[in-house]
């Protein structure tokens, strides 16, 4: 890892990353392994780790990302014939020069489900991700990464959807054995189930859509007494309601519930957020 200090480097920085493998993972995800010389640098500084990737436009042609200071302004001011499309995903493992990332297949019905269902080894793509020559990360800062249960919590809640598995995934793999958790993940198939190895403590509900829901789930669930600690992703509207019940009707102190909106039900990721997104 190359010297350098604060001034010199930004906690996130743009990457040339190449498709090293594809495989299915469970019914309903792909796994992409992404690697090359410029991705040693590549760090998480939590198992939630968000990066940013950058697919090729509508089109299907490669066109440049903008980078430097100001790239979001000028990446927003492109015309849609010549923009990339870009995506939030999780890193769901990093090792020495390369990151694997889950995406959910669900069809030809956007460009990034467009993609994730035909990449291929040697397909490349930019990723914004922690680049780990950052010293905030070896101090323990965290940057794009929001799992962080109080030292005092008794017990965590960990809830979401397909789009949430691989932070769930990852989440779930750094649980401490004396830990109190229950964890409701909804997915789209029986075949979406993952076998984890988990801590006695902690109770796993797998949800199928059509069977079950996880906003249902939750609100039935039988929490335990003491400090909680929530962590709640996927579709914006479920999350935010379940934050909402969390507080307002559990007692839970809104500043231990995480909720992150991973997707908004009818709605791109480039589409305006309104005031309660």
């Amino acid at each position: 890892m190359s010297v350098a200090t604060a001034v010199e480097v930004e906690p996130f920085r743009h990457f040339d990353a190449e498709v090293l493998a594809v495989r299915p993972v469970g019914a309903s995800l792909v796994r992409v392994t992404f690697g090359g010389p410029d991705m040693r640098d590549v760090t998480t500084s939590g198992p939630d780790q968000r990066i940013k990737v950058f697919l090729p436009a509508e089109d299907g042609l490669a066109v440049p990302v903008p980078t430097g200071a100001d790239w979001y302004a000028r990446y927003r001011a492109l015309p849609p014939a010549g923009k990339p499309v870009m995506r939030t995903y999780t890193i769901r493992a990093a090792r020495d020069g390369e990151i694997d990332v889950d995406f959910v297949l669900h069809g030809d019905v956007g460009p990034a489900s467009r993609w994730a269902g035909a990449v291929a080894p040697g397909d490349r793509v930019v990723l914004i991700a922690p680049d780990g020559r950052y010293p905030g990360y070896r101090d323990g800062e965290r940057i794009g990464a929001d799992y962080a249960p109080p030292a005092d919590a008794d017990w965590q809640l960990i809830a979401g959807d397909e789009t949430a598995l691989p932070a769930i995934s990852g989440i779930v793999a750094v649980l401490p054995d004396d830990c109190v958790a229950h964890v409701f993940v909804e997915v789209p198939a029986e075949g979406d189930r993952v076998d984890w190895a988990v801590p006695p403590g902690v109770a796993v509900t797998w949800l199928v859509r059509g069977e079950g829901d996880l906003a249902t789930a939750v609100r039935a669930a039988n929490l335990p007494p003491g400090a909680g600690y929530a962590w709640l992703a996927g579709e914006a509207g479920v999350v935010r309601a379940l934050r909402r019940h969390l507080v307002g009707d559990r007692g839970l102190d809104r500043g231990r519930v995480y909720f992150g909106g991973y997707w908004r039900r009818g709605k791109s990721e480039d589409a305006p957020h309104e005031e309660e997104d």
